[in-house]
């Protein structure tokens, strides 16, 4: 097993004591096992090995008949959890009782934060050692870090293990009690969660508030000013803010209905270009000049929140990128532990962060007394340190540049930044305010305004610069704006006056980061938490991403509307704060979990009023009331009305959400008009236009024509996967064969559009698969066909890809036999001969084109150096550059594959090696 050293326990008097540590991954034990002597033994639990059933299948049979054993929790024993050995970790289970069996002492040494303290609770409870048992926590893995934790162990903290057992057990009463409610009233497979459902609505309430949206324009006047030829700069930048003293509307005035929110004044268009006629030619001067000193106090160090925001602004990663490549720094000791809601650092680290600046920045940048940065922390017992390189002695990016793979360099170098620039001086310089007044020739007196910031010791900012949102519309901290000296009542020259015209737009979505941070910022979930949440709710089909944004499904309006109309506690951001904080209190040891949990499940005294518990609790507020959720309602998202005044609706329907509208004439309401909705299209950009043109392909499809040889009518309609023709078979008198019949379908080329395509094209298609020929050696018929993922030929079970769509009509058999003569091609051979089914960017890493291609197992993104499948959520159309980058940087991280080995051919021919038979007792002499 991983990191195991050191021989059997021998038992003989005054011997060092031998030591199982046990730990949660393969890559930590080997670490650790270099650290320790040869009294140690390293192994490792993979992870959790305990955990409430997941299905019916796995609750033992002594609790099959129990009305909770679907729960998985005994609600009415004290809340008491049913925990199985998951069928995965049972070998790891057994391996582990074996290795306790040759040891003195048992060492727990998961980490430190709740979610460790709980494994190693469940290790106790699986192996029921009969060892003394220690419990080991560090926070790096260094040689030092390891050896002090190992002589300086502690008790298990069952306040943590209560505090981790109440989330768990939270999670299945929420999930298990709710979800059935989706299921019968939205459709199968969806989920509930304490925390997804609200992460789901923060994104779905952006959404709403795009879609509400209603942009406003207005007009203002740029200007470029000489200052004279002996300024420097002689030329800047200003913009009208004030006409008569009346100050211009700018976008923050405007509501988002489009509408001033004040008194401010919003110039015209044509106004906009009279004034600048106006003021063309007249001369400007300096009303005013504000100088004020500039100071900026470095950032604090990491902890994992931020590091997941500025990760995902600087690196493009996503959060569960950036928590994955943390946590190989951390097992293999290059950083502190990556779980911490803390931004202090030890007396140890600021000493090497401040050695470290001073080394390479001089004197002059460190800051004069040490920095310490100090937050209120939820939960005191899990405020570890901050993110930081490990060690006593910080190691430079350069020195671990080759030990490192790229995302793991990129990572450890912000982490490094960071830190060092933790404790370095202030940033100073100065900001400067100018306005500057002309009077038109009209009469008017227009107020120019100007702002420059110039940096005259960049202190921190030599090593570290924060990355801003800039669609919220951040500058950053080492930007420069230079103005040139100036006094009151200078006289200035416009050599420029453009009329500019402005649109408010609506809160840019959601993004990783920002999204982690509205998380942190309504105090939902913890941190430690929201990487996986964010792949939760993207993997329920809640959430998908247009780039990088986060955009949600309609099915996640459903899912929503149903929460809040029905059960608005559970979705309420302030309860679910409050709950997190009582979550909280039980880790600290202020509150009993059997009472919390008893209060909020049956009802009770918990939680602030209002609260699930308080208003009779989760299960009376699932099981009152469910039979009168309108599902009709429910599943219908309002949108606008047409031009005759008809609602505009999106159903969220079985096989997905459409459109629907009443039909024309007076019995409308009964024949109502339906249309499809393209997967792709988020809902913000759904608007009357597209709405319009979606009806006039509706449902049932274009009609093209009829086939003129069946006599069937031939129809272009949109479909979940694109759109395509088919054809309409007549209605059959027998259900066997209505169950039978199978109409023609031909996907559309990518040339082609359901406006635009023939009746001859679509003939055409329906013709496919074509049949070429047969294989003069073989006799088997070769046909080229348009699957998925392109054209290509196919004889038997093999296949060729062919180069164009156009090519299914043309290929000869001699051409065919001619590809079938060459041997297959696979992986980059494919790659290289067939044309990509797109084209995107530069790979960040390697600097090398990334295309998409067509391989044996559907498509995948290539640099030429690394492939990676595109993933279920993924589609070719819609995959952009940093999606494909992160694709093939998580292939990167995970190494080649393994090769395959013939170990179970040769070992077929050999006998098994017999295990040492047992040493039988001495026979006695009689």
């Amino acid at each position: 097993m991983a990191g195991s050293n050191g021989t059997k326990r021998t038992g003989s008097a005054g011997a060092e004591p031998r030591r199982l540590v046990i730990v949660e991954s393969p890559a930590k034990a080997k670490k650790i096992a270099s650290y320790l002597g040869r009294n140690f033994v390293v192994e490792s639990s993979r992870g959790h090995i305990r955990d409430l059933p997941r299905k019916a299948a796995e609750v033992p049979a002594k609790y099959k008949g129990e009305s909770w054993s679907n729960l998985g929790v005994n609600v009415d024993n004290g809340f008491e959890p049913i925990y199985i050995v998951t069928p995965d970790k049972k070998a790891t289970v057994t391996e582990l009782k074996e290795a306790l069996k040759t040891v003195d002492e048992l060492y727990l040494a998961t980490d430190g934060d709740r979610e460790g303290e709980a494994i190693a609770w469940h290790l106790l409870e699986a192996l029921k050692p009969k060892v003394p048992v220690r419990r080991m926590v560090f926070h790096e893995i260094t040689e030092p870090a390891i050896r002090a934790a190992a002589a300086n162990t502690r008790a298990l903290d069952q306040d943590l293990v209560d505090a981790q057992e109440t989330r768990r057990i939270l999670d299945r009463l929420y999930g298990y009690e709710v979800s059935p409610v989706l299921w019968k009233k939205i459709t199968r497979g969806l989920s509930a969660g304490r925390v997804q459902s609200v992460a789901t609505r923060i994104v779905v309430d952006r959404e709403r508030e795009r879609m509400k949206f209603v942009p406003a324009s207005y007009w203002d006047i740029s200007a470029r000013l000489d200052a004279g030829a002996d300024a420097e700069p002689r030329n800047f930048g200003a913009r009208l803010v004030q006409i008569d003293g009346n100050k211009l509307a700018t976008g923050r005035d405007f509501g988002p209905d489009g509408q001033l929110k004040n008194t401010a004044l919003v110039l015209a268009e044509a106004d906009a270009r009279r004034l600048a006629d106006a003021l063309t030619g007249q001369g400007m001067r300096v009303a005013s000049v504000e100088e004020k000193p500039y100071t900026r106090r470095p950032y604090p160090p990491f902890m994992t929140s931020t590091l997941q925001q500025e990760a995902g602004r600087k690196l493009r990663f996503g959060s569960d990128r950036t928590m994955r490549v943390a946590q190989r720094l951390y097992e293999n000791g290059y950083i502190t532990y990556m779980r911490t809601d803390s931004t202090t650092l030890s007396e140890t680290a600021i000493a090497a962060a401040r050695a470290q600046a001073r080394e390479l920045y001089g004197d002059a940048y460190v800051s004069p007394q040490p920095r310490q940065y100090t937050r209120k922390v939820k939960n005191a017992q899990e405020a570890h340190e901050a993110i930081r390189p490990a060690g006593e002695v910080f190691r430079t990016p350069g020195q671990v540049a080759g030990e490192l793979e790229t995302d793991e360099f990129r990572l450890y170098e912000l982490i490094w930044q960071r830190t060092v620039a933790s404790q370095m001086a202030d940033a100073r310089g100065t900001t400067m305010s100018v306005r500057i007044v002309g009077t038109a020739t009209s009469g008017e007196e227009c107020t120019f305004a100007a702002s420059g910031r110039t940096i005259t010791f960049p202190g921190f900012l030599r090593a570290y610069v924060e990355t801003v949102d800039t669609e919220a519309g951040g500058e950053a901290d080492d930007a420069e704006r230079r103005l040139p000296q100036l006094a009151k009542d200078q006289a200035l020259t416009a050599t420029e006056l453009n009329p500019d015209g402005h649109t408010t737009s609506p809160p840019p979505r959601y993004t990783e980061p920002s999204l982690v941070k509205a998380l942190e910022d309504l105090g939902i979930g913890r941190p430690s938490t929201y990487a996986s949440i964010i792949n939760t709710i993207q993997d329920r089909g809640y959430v998908w991403k247009k780039g990088a944004a986060l955009v949600p499904s309609w099915i996640a309006f459903s899912v929503v509307g149903l929460l809040e109309r029905h059960f608005g506690r559970l979705v309420d951001y302030d309860f679910t704060a409050a709950m997190e904080d009582e979550l909280d209190r039980i880790a600290a040891g202020e509150q009993q979990r059997t009472t919390w949990l008893s209060g909020f499940y049956f009802g009770g005294d918990v939680g602030p009023e209002g609260s699930v518990g308080r208003d009779g609790g989760l299960k009376k507020l699932v099981g009152s009331g469910v039979d009168t959720i309108d599902a009709r309602e429910i599943n219908s998202i309002p949108l606008f009305s047409d031009e005759q005044n008809r609602p505009i609706v999106v159903r969220v329907g079985r096989y997905g959400p459409y459109l629907e509208r009443d039909g024309d004439g007076p019995d409308g309401a009964a024949n109502p008009q339906r249309a499809n909705l393209p997967e792709d299209l988020p809902p913000d950009e759904l608007t009357l236009e597209i709405a319009e043109k979606l009806f006039a392909t509706p449902v049932e499809g274009r009609s093209l024509g009829t086939d003129p040889v069946t006599g069937h009518e031939i129809v272009a309609k949109e479909g979940r996967f694109g759109p395509y023709v088919t054809e309409l078979l007549p209605e059959p008198e027998d259900a066997k064969a209505k169950k039978a019949a199978k109409p023609r379908t031909g996907s559309l080329f990518k040339s082609m559009s359901i406006e635009s395509v023939t009746l001859d094209d679509a003939l055409k298609l329906l013709s496919l698969p074509r049949v070429v020929g047969k294989d003069p050696a073989s006799g088997e018929e070769i046909t080229a066909q348009n699957g998925r993922y392109g054209p290509y030929l196919k004889k038997g079970t093999d296949s060729r890809s062919l180069a164009t769509e156009d090519a299914l009509f043309t290929v000869t058999l001699d051409e065919a036999l001619k590809l079938y003569a060459e041997p297959k091609r696979r992986g980059r051979q494919a790659a290289a001969s067939a044309p990509p089914l797109k084209e995107l960017g530069n790979d960040p890493v390697s600097g090398k084109p990334m295309v998409v291609k067509d391989g044996r197992f559907g498509p995948y993104v290539t640099d030429g150096e690394f492939n990676a499948s595109l993933r279920k959520s993924d589609t070719v159309e819609t995959l952009t550059d940093e999606r494909a980058a992160e694709l093939l940087a998580e292939k990167r991280a995970k190494g080649p594959a393994p090769k395959r080995t013939t170990t179970r051919k040769t070992t077929a021919k050999t006998a098994p090696k017999k295990a040492p038979a047992k040493k039988a007792p001495a026979k006695s002499k009689s």
